[in-house]
């Protein structure tokens, strides 16, 4: 099973772990462009593992992932109560299968829910109208992978 982890960024040390997202393979980020459905599981306060279906974008541009809910969702709520809490977004198609883990963030402010939304239109389609949305910030810690993505 490959793996990527992210690599320190030696210009800041006080700063968390960043990728080198150029080191990426290419048929790896493909896949992460095509349109699928993921999985996100959180964690309940009793560390039962909570698993729904989302839409996820991994962005290159951020080094990071995002997934779009309503701010009262269970998984937003989760999230609420362990800021940074750990979380795995995983998508599959036949044999070939991509997880996502690291830790996640409900953001709330108007400006990280619309450049979520806009990364999910890119992926998805224009998401529906909702005044409660949130907007969840993946911080990628590794990257697991078939052989064949």
């Amino acid at each position: 099973m490959p793996t990527w982890k992210p690599a320190p960024d030696p210009t800041d040390p006080d700063a968390p772990a960043h990728a080198d997202w150029t080191s990426l393979p290419a048929d790896l980020l493909a896949f992460w462009r095509e349109r699928h459905l993921t999985t996100l599981t959180t964690l309940r306060a009793d560390g039962r593992p909570h698993v729904v279906p989302v839409g996820c974008v991994l962005d290159t541009d951020r080094r990071c992932a995002w997934v779009i809910t309503s701010g009262d969702s269970v998984k937003a709520r989760h999230l609420g109560a362990r800021p940074d809490g750990p979380v795995a977004v995983c998508q599959v198609d036949g044999g070939r299968w991509s997880t996502l883990e690291g830790t996640a963030r409900v953001l709330g402010d108007a400006a990280s829910v619309a450049y979520a939304e806009q990364r999910y239109a890119e992926r998805y389609r224009v998401p529906r109208e909702n005044p409660a949305r949130v907007a969840l910030r993946i911080e990628v810690g590794a990257i697991l992978h078939s052989r064949r993505v």
